[in-house]
């Protein structure tokens, strides 16, 4: 899907609020990132700092925060859950982040801490229509063009 010059790979699941894409694992485990949302509006990412394999953390709750010359903050997590993997690479290349938001700049990995029904995310034409919502809501033009 692309909403505005913004991508949106149709496997994954979206917190648009926190501009955070989900990818379910076969573990039942999910792999988490920013959206090319978040990475538009970040600018370059300059650090990234997540929490620690097997620390826990809550829903909504900061899973790993993120500086840019624009903004430092935090990435939210959608449901209560323990780290199971961070990505090192992004730690060493927080550049990653804007040359590969959906692949090399993934941030961590994370195991559900309790029951979490992954349909509370949205994917397909429902994302892209929240994200034009969204969109539209806070006067943001799209993406810039590659």
């Amino acid at each position: 899907m692309i909403v505005r010059g913004c991508v949106f790979p149709d496997h994954l699941r979206y917190d648009v609020d926190n501009h955070v894409w989900y990818e379910p694992l076969p573990d039942g485990s999910f792999r988490l990132g920013m959206t090319s949302v978040a990475v538009a509006l970040a600018g370059d990412i300059l650090a990234f700092t997540p929490r620690r394999v097997g620390r826990p953390v809550e829903k909504n709750r900061a899973c790993a925060t993120v500086e840019s010359g624009k903004w430092v903050g935090p990435a939210r997590i959608a449901f209560d859950a323990e780290v199971s993997a961070v990505n090192d690479a992004l730690i060493a290349r927080p550049s990653l982040a804007n040359a590969d938001p959906y692949g090399a700049g993934w941030m961590i990995e994370a195991r559900p801490a309790g029951p979490f029904d992954p349909a509370a995310l949205l994917r397909g034409e429902a994302a892209a229509r929240a994200y034009a919502d969204w969109m539209d809501r806070e006067g943001f033009e799209g993406c810039a063009e590659e």
